[in-house]
């Protein structure tokens, strides 16, 4: 058996040998995340945050519909990150369930401080008065 047989049909060895250097050189990279001081991590290069994009994604987006929404992201990023997310699923949730949990903590901190019983009527006051 010689080495034209394991190639693809109508390939050919010189097919083969330049498909296997072009391959190389599409190694994996990493995917374009990156951690900031607070631990929050973020897509680079932007100010997105990854629970933005799982959350889209959870939600239907598909990547093209992510990459138009936030344009600050390129595509095939998008692609990576979503690819990252299914290979690291429990790791990923686990730290978007955190930061959920978080920002609602916040929320909450925020809303008690500055509770909105008779907003309206105050912003209906001060249109009248100025």
């Amino acid at each position: 058996m010689s080495s034209r047989d394991h190639c693809a049909p109508g390939v050919g060895l010189a097919g083969a040998l330049s498909l296997l250097i072009t391959m190389h050189a599409f190694a994996a990279r990493p995917p374009p995340l990156v951690a900031d001081d607070d631990g929050v991590v973020r897509i680079t290069g932007t100010r997105i945050q990854l629970e933005t994009l799982v959350l889209a994604f959870d939600a239907g987006a598909t990547a093209e519909e992510i990459a138009q929404q936030y344009t600050s992201v390129e595509l095939a990023d998008v692609y990576a990150v979503i690819s990252y997310v299914l290979t690291n699923e429990a790791a990923v949730r686990d730290y978007v369930a955190k930061r959920v949990n978080s920002a609602q903590a916040l929320r909450t901190v925020i809303e008690g401080s500055m509770p909105s019983d008779g907003i309206r009527q105050r912003l209906l006051a001060r249109r009248h008065s100025g």
